[in-house]
């Protein structure tokens, strides 16, 4: 157990998480290898809080577990958020599936934990053999060397201590110490895609290759190493062959083809534009197509125009949606311009109505820009971190209906970060701990 608990230390030092100083915030379940992982956090003498969410799924069994969770914290004296998600209803919202509802709701709620008590990270029970899983479900879907280098050891805020450890040694570690848990009843069947994976590929494949696990774990941490090298080529060849012309990206077909691995060259290209792997066999088939004809993703089109493929926008009248893809840009709409920029925290001034100074640590790129909808909720600024829907914002602020619908959001990872010429969202303003900022100016026609 000693060499365990070395090799924590070694993994926990080698990727610089937090100090014992800083506070840490836990996702807590109540499994088994969540409960392992706070034990450990807690016996080494981190300053940790918990986090647990009764997604209200398995009746009773929900209920047991965190109660679990709740006994656990208080014996260890340990401060506990605990919340109760509407999951079902919000799956209908949402229009997504039961692990992807769960995901956004979760790391919503721990996101939002964080800024309100400055918790330095979010520490999740990821470990080697869930990595593995990761790993063989990406390759099996295609999602190319992104998807190979398993999950990651950190995450923006979120960080994986365990992520050396496998299964086993986990649940040494538990009987070892008497770890109370709770076994969750759905991980024994196979109706989800990641347990059918656990209970039948990776035995299978272990009788053929033993220490399996430990074997693509090493495997993820060389390809991290050969996608790095991978991705500074990919924007080498971008550079070349992107030309920028007004709200459109225009690519030379003649030089497209001329590239080497110039499939792998496209599906790295148009997958920004949310473009499928399935979609680039078609992309490649519309360079030798008649002028005029296009692909459409979510968000885009790829339209063949003599010898280019020129990348435009997919907004409709019904939906508009247009991706922000870096600091700098320059976007046109029917309403107006929207410059974005990065500036230095000393240039800050006290916004108008129409411009944003953004903490540009707090966001991810690319950010949407997008019409309001009905079920949008933000936290104004200057309200204390109080939701609020968009509606009843809008009620308060006495916008006329005929305007509301000219209302531009900015969106990034499913938050509102700004309603334009209106309010800025509270988790995003800039601060004393403030490096970059991100100025975004609305310029209304």
């Amino acid at each position: 157990m000693d060499d365990f608990l070395k090799k924590f230390e070694l993994h926990w030092k080698a990727n610089r998480f937090p100090n014992k100083n800083e506070l840490i915030l836990v996702a807590l379940s109540g499994g088994k290898d969540s409960m392992a992982l706070a034990t450990i956090l807690q016996q080494q003498g981190y300053s940790i809080a918990i986090a647990h969410c009764n997604y209200q799924l398995r009746d009773e069994a929900s209920n047991l577990d965190e109660q679990l969770v709740r006994d656990w914290a208080r014996q260890q004296n340990v401060r506990q958020h605990l919340v109760r998600f509407d999951t079902k209803n919000k799956m209908l919202e949402l229009k997504m599936g039961l692990q992807e509802t769960a995901r956004i709701l979760r790391y919503s709620w721990f996101q939002s934990l964080c800024i309100e008590n400055k918790y330095t990270a979010i520490a999740t029970a990821h470990h080697a053999n869930d990595n593995a899983e990761t790993l063989l479900i990406n390759l099996c879907k295609g999602t190319g060397i992104s998807g190979l280098h398993g999950i990651p050891v950190r995450n923006e805020n979120v960080i994986r201590p365990f992520l050396f450890a496998t299964r086993q040694e986990i649940d040494q570690f538990v009987r070892v110490y008497k770890v109370p848990f709770r076994e969750d009843e759905s991980n024994a069947g196979t109706q989800y895609l990641r347990n059918a994976v656990r209970h039948n590929i990776i035995p299978a494949l272990n009788e053929l290759f033993p220490n399996l696990v430990d074997r693509l774990y090493k495997t993820t941490q060389r390809i991290k190493q050969v996608e790095i090298i991978y991705n500074e080529a990919i924007k080498l060849e971008q550079k070349k062959l992107i030309e920028k012309r007004g709200l459109d990206e225009y690519i030379s077909i003649l030089k497209l083809k001329k590239q080497v691995g110039f499939e792998a060259i496209c599906y790295e290209i148009f997958k920004t534009y949310h473009f499928s792997a399935a979609q680039i066999p078609e992309i490649i088939s519309l360079m030798n197509s008649a002028s005029g004809r296009f692909i459409s993703s979510a968000t885009h089109k790829v339209v063949k125009d003599r010898n280019f493929l020129i990348i435009t926008s997919n907004a409709s009248c019904d939906s508009e949606l247009i991706l922000i893809q870096s600091e700098q840009a320059l976007i046109e709409t029917t309403e107006g311009q929207f410059s974005v920029k990065l500036i230095d925290p000393q240039d800050f001034l006290n916004p108008d109505a129409n411009t944003a100074f953004i903490d540009a640590d707090a966001i991810a790129f690319p950010l949407i820009l997008r019409k309001w909808k009905t079920a949008d909720y933000f936290y104004p600024l200057g309200m204390g971190l109080k939701k609020k829907k968009l509606s009843r914002f809008f009620i308060d602020q006495k916008i006329p209906l005929h305007l509301k619908s000219k209302i531009w959001i900015v969106e990034s990872n499913r938050k509102i970060v700004w309603i334009s010429g209106l309010r800025l969202d509270e988790r995003f303003k800039i601060n004393g701990h403030t490096k970059k900022v991100l100025q975004i100016t609305f310029l209304p026609h």
